[in-house]
């Protein structure tokens, strides 16, 4: 056992190594994963809330909580609105704040732009602002994060979907692969955008809802890759051995042939979730994705379309929306190239 061990982890060195090797996809890895990490921070980089709050002595953090203006000398119960130049000079004289790089929400409107929506890049609006006054690189901060968090559940949910039904197919093959074959060549013709449609206007879309409207013909992408796998491997010597042992056909699906359909699989997943991120954009660009007002890169998009008198909204959306899918794709031929069996072995 302890061999195998050994001959694993040297396996896996391999891989690693020659993952690193492939430059390319080495440091795109670092830099989508940065860029993603600090996205889930958005809140502590724009946002119209400060981070921390001192007045008259009291310590207030409204990144966490809301707190009504009375607390700090306004006259309404109602929460305290930060931008309001009344309640920030009046926390100033009697305290202090920090505030966040970005002052702006993603939902935040300047209403002091000194000029009509949208506004091109300037010192108070790096990137500009959209058609309704509101801050282009916060909306793209919240925006990628968005697009990465419903692209990594859907390839998680999808692959589980996915792998567990190509197991099955593989594993007992005969009339079982037989009907599951017809059912995904009919489910796979479905018009995926008319049901989008139909759906948006019975249910209110939002982040749920697409996750599993689309979960409902993504998990199909990995069925073919795991059912092949498991045709080659069910007839092996050491699967027999197990069944002959008296292992359960469920124990030797995951301990013994789960393993080898796991590599083949993990290369295509960096290309299903750049899959992802295009589908979610894509809706989005035609309407049909994320409520109104979400920060949305497809709705970016969108509106660089229709302010065409507004260059920096399309170039922000499509720069965007260029650099992640070449990142992810750069990944995903890197982690191709560390599973390739003539790579590992040679």
């Amino acid at each position: 056992m302890s061999s195998l061990t050994q001959r694993m982890t040297a396996i896996n060195r391999r891989r690693w190594a020659n993952f690193r090797a492939n430059g390319r996809g080495y440091w795109s890895m670092w830099i989508i994963t940065t860029l993603f990490v600090l996205s889930l921070f958005g809140e502590f980089i724009a946002n119209d809330r400060p981070l921390l709050v001192s007045f008259k002595g009291e310590l207030y953090s409204p990144v966490f909580a809301d707190y009504p203006e009375t607390a700090f000398g306004g006259s309404f119960e109602t929460p305290a609105d930060y931008t309001d130049s009344f309640l920030r000079k009046t926390i100033n004289d009697n305290g202090w704040m920090i505030e966040p790089l970005i002052p702006f929400g993603y939902r935040t409107i300047d209403f002091n732009l000194g000029r009509p929506a949208p506004a091109p890049p300037s010192a108070k609006h790096w990137l500009g602002t959209d058609n309704q006054g509101r801050d282009v690189l916060s909306r793209l901060i919240y925006g990628f994060r968005i697009s990465m968090l419903f692209a990594l559940a859907l390839t998680i949910v999808s692959s589980i979907v996915g792998v567990a039904a190509g197991a099955v197919q593989g594993y007992f093959g005969g009339k079982i692969d037989l009907f599951f074959q017809r059912f995904i060549e009919i489910w796979g013709g479905l018009p995926q955008l008319f049901i989008l449609i139909i759906v948006s206007s019975i249910i209110a879309p939002g982040f749920w809802t697409l996750l599993l409207v689309l979960l409902l013909f993504s998990w199909t992408s990995l069925v073919s890759v795991v059912r092949a796998e498991f045709l080659r491997a069910r007839n092996f010597d050491y699967v027999r051995a197990a069944k002959a042992l008296g292992m359960s056909d469920a124990g030797v699906m995951y301990k013994h042939i789960l393993p080898n359909a796991v590599v083949a699989t993990v290369t295509f997943l960096p290309f299903i979730l750049s899959g992802a991120v295009v589908a979610l954009t894509s809706l989005d660009f035609l309407g049909l994705g994320m409520p109104p007002g979400s920060a949305s890169l497809g709705e970016l998009l969108r509106q660089g379309k229709e302010n065409l008198q507004a260059p920096w909204l399309g170039f922000t959306g499509f720069f965007t929306i260029a650099g992640m899918l070449t990142l992810l794709v750069f990944v995903g031929e890197a982690v191709r190239d560390a599973l390739d069996p003539r790579k590992t072995f040679a």
